[in-house]
């Protein structure tokens, strides 16, 4: 690394990073020295040999710290907070909030027997266990996501050592290269017998409800299947929707559809053109598209 850090210095500086990115405030040397495990002294002593250096400036004041210079951030190859796109962290499941991924190499490329690669994280890495399933991404222009298992980590450089299991590219397909077309709707003054036999006749799980012009809601399997366990067959549609109505124009990436989805906590969207309603498209026919191999079976 330039300007020959020690690996306490480095170790300071990314804690220092770290917070700093977290908090967008000054930042103390004890909450530095906490993060690391180090003597408060050891980490004052560091930071005025760091200051010479211009990697780091005192803000003073009883809120005052330790703040990281736009040269440290070029120094370490991490993004300043005002120019940084969050990549998604997520360990065993669960997407870790104040982690991002900042820069991903694989050494290994030479040894395709050995599928390892180095990801440098934003943020305290100790909250990753040895032996964890990780996903990386999407990245941003490319959107590509690696699956692995947690090998190792280094703690100085704030790395991750994966263990690579699958790499993948989200598709940049639009919602109108798979939508369904022309959209099959049910009534909401229909009873609940007849819009079940909609669907049923279309062969579908879930159809927009109209009144009118306007779309009011959605309308399931799910939803049939209720009003006929409260003994309420002849009840009409609107009484059992889900009134959530998501639209997107045709041009919209599968993978913004697929978070807006997950977002609203919906299963079918309207896809429109230029603000009229063209077709629909269910998570079902983006997964298709985004990670077929992983999707057997039809949604309900």
């Amino acid at each position: 690394m330039a300007l020959g850090l020690t690996q306490v210095q480095k170790e300071i500086l990314n804690a220092l990073i770290t917070l700093y990115r977290k908090k967008g405030l000054p930042v103390k040397g004890e909450e530095i020295s906490e993060l690391i495990n180090r003597n408060p002294g050891t980490v004052r002593n560091q930071m005025q040999a760091l200051r010479a250096l211009g990697l780091v400036e005192g803000a003073p004041g009883p809120k005052g710290g330790y703040r990281p210079t736009a040269k440290a951030f070029e120094l370490l190859s991490i993004t300043e907070p005002s120019k940084a796109v969050k990549v998604p962290v997520i360990v065993n499941g669960k997407l870790m909030e104040n982690l991002s991924a900042e820069e991903l190499t694989f050494p290994s490329l030479p040894h395709p027997e050995v599928c390892e690669a180095r990801v440098r994280v934003v943020g305290d890495i100790k909250s990753i266990p040895p032996d964890a399933e990780i996903v990386i991404g999407p990245t941003p222009v490319n959107e590509m996501m690696v699956f692995g298992k947690v090998m190792g980590r280094d703690d100085t450089e704030n790395v991750v050592i994966i263990s690579v299991q699958k790499i993948y590219a989200i598709p940049k397909d639009t919602v109108g290269m798979h939508m369904s077309s022309p959209i099959i709707t049910v009534n909401a003054n229909d009873d609940i017998v007849s819009a079940s036999k909609v669907l049923l006749d279309h062969q579908i799980h879930r159809a927009p409800v109209k009144k009118g012009d306007e779309f009011i809601g959605i309308f399931s399997l799910r939803n049939a299947v209720q009003a006929f366990i409260e003994g309420k067959r002849d009840a009409k549609v609107k009484e059992f929707i889900d009134p959530t109505v998501i639209k997107v124009e045709k041009d919209t990436k599968l993978s913004e559809a697929l978070r807006l989805m997950k977002d609203y906590n919906v299963r079918l969207i309207i896809v429109t053109d230029k603000g009229k309603p063209v077709g629909v498209i269910t998570d079902y026919q983006i997964l298709t598209r985004l990670a077929p191999e992983q999707v057997s079976y039809k949604s309900s």
